[in-house]
């Protein structure tokens, strides 16, 4: 009996002294990884099968990395799911106007600057402008997929018609054979509009997910089965399914939860935000459509941003551009999840397309061209409003 009660007690604090030490589970609004909810069975099934594609895979030279590549996985660039850090950007060169890559037989579109035993990594070609890009984080990514092509033009305004110094344009692309045209899309001249990268240069989550396995891990697939190296038309090295399967993982990632939403502090921040002009372009809420996805069909969602390219002004062109964006346009960026991207930097910020901000402020204050007179507004701000307008960012 004594046994028995010892055994007890040793084991309750066991349990005890555990509790103490390990870290608590965190929030869900903690986290940008998960699924949507309201996923199906087969539909989560597919969503894990992808979320093992997606982290869990390393890739190898017996098993298709290179022979010249950026990353050998998907998750050493989005930790966590989140936005990457500078020692994980990308570089683009060739293109300065909608003419088309100048330097395609040296290496473009993007630099695949490491390599694996016995082969040489890529440099850029000698006097060459170039821009560096940061992985951007994952989440949400399949409502931004489900907004309709009329939602899009009809925030546009290429003309400024309203006169409020904000035109922002569609990136008009031509879509690869593989991708399936969206319900109901909209063409100008051929081409379809672009939503994702920097730039919106990529269709749909099909021809990221596929350029990203070619042009970033040197991984042929049947949609891009050109080899970096080579040049030539080689096998498959990963399977269909398991594209689609990532295709479906990040489809599905849930949208990033706003953290302390009633604080009266983040609530006053959301009214400086608006008032100076940011929500014209980081729109506060939008739609989706139907989807095959029931999760993600006729959902109202708050991603801060209209997926439009605006000029940014002179400091933030690259002299790189992809489809019909200008080398000064870029793609207004989703701020949803902003507050939680320290988590996978390494616990600074970096912010802006190559990562050149390290704080929220420095961020705002690099907005020009149409984002200027927001910038002018908030320096305009007193230091208590300017405070409210971060913590209110940082809440998202």
């Amino acid at each position: 009996m004594k046994k028995t009660l010892l055994t007890v007690v040793v084991l309750l604090l066991v349990v005890i002294g555990c509790k103490k030490i390990m870290p608590p589970t965190p929030k869900d609004d903690e986290l940008l990884d998960g699924p949507v909810e309201g996923l199906s069975t087969a539909e989560t099934q597919q969503f894990l099968k992808g979320d093992v594609a997606f982290n869990d895979d390393i890739f190898t030279p017996q098993n298709g990395l290179g022979p010249i590549f950026v990353a050998n996985s998907c998750g050493s660039c989005h930790a966590g799911d989140g936005k990457g850090h500078p020692f994980t950007t990308l570089t683009r060169f060739g293109q300065i106007d909608s003419t088309g890559n100048q330097y395609l037989s040296l290496g473009a579109p993007q630099l695949q600057n490491r390599a694996i035993p016995g082969y040489t990594p890529e440099t850029l070609p000698s006097g060459v402008g170039f821009s560096k890009i940061l992985p951007p984080a994952n989440t949400g990514l399949g409502f931004l997929d489900a907004v309709s092509d009329a939602d899009l033009i009809a925030m546009s305004d290429p003309t400024d018609a309203d006169a409020d110094g904000i035109s922002g344009v569609p990136n008009w692309v031509n879509v690869p054979s593989y991708c399936q045209l969206r319900a109901n899309a909209i063409s100008q001249g051929g081409k379809y509009i672009g939503r994702f990268g920097k730039k919106g240069a990529a269709y749909d989550l099909l021809q990221q997910t596929a350029n990203a396995y070619n042009q970033d891990m040197g991984i042929n697939t049947s949609f891009e089965p050109y080899d970096t190296y080579s040049k030539l038309e080689v096998d498959p090295e990963v399977t269909n399914t398991t594209v689609h399967n990532v295709v479906f993982y990040l489809k599905t990632l849930k949208a990033p939860i706003q953290r302390n939403q009633n604080d009266n502090e983040v609530q006053s921040g959301k009214q400086v935000f608006m008032s100076i002009g940011c929500e014209k372009c980081h729109k506060a809420e939008l739609k989706t459509g139907t989807s095959s996805i029931a999760a993600l069909s006729n959902k109202t969602f708050s991603p801060y941003t209209d997926l439009l390219l605006h000029n940014m002004g002179s400091s933030l062109d690259d002299n790189y551009t992809e489809g019909s964006a200008k080398t000064y346009e870029w793609k207004t960026p989703a701020l949803w999840g902003l507050g939680l991207s320290k988590n996978s930097q390494g616990g600074n910020y970096f912010l802006m397309h190559d990562g050149r901000a390290q704080s929220i402020e420095s961020a705002i204050l690099m907005h020009g061209g149409e984002g200027q007179q927001s910038n002018t507004n908030y320096q305009n701000l007193s230091e208590s409003e300017k405070q409210k307008l971060i913590k209110f960012l940082e809440s998202l």
